[in-house]
């Protein structure tokens, strides 16, 4: 299982919480490349409820990540 940003921006509006087979819905639904399902098809608990991309990804990067000021535009 690999995750790129791309990848993983397609999950950023799921209906968080998500069990896997939500997810894997979304995806299919949403028009997500076959990556992003084949990912999420490798997660090995099937009732695991996931809050966050974070849960399935942890590198995610969130907007702490990013080294701008915000209040300078």
């Amino acid at each position: 299982m690999y995750w790129t940003l791309e990848l993983a921006s397609y999950l950023e509006d799921a209906p968080w919480p998500a069990t896997k087979s939500e997810l894997i819905d979304y995806a299919i639904r949403s028009g997500a490349p076959i990556e992003v399902v084949e990912n999420l098809q490798e997660i090995e608990d099937e009732e695991e409820v996931f809050e966050s991309i974070e849960e399935i990804w942890p590198d995610y990067p969130t907007k702490e990540d990013f080294l701008f000021n915000e209040d300078e535009y």
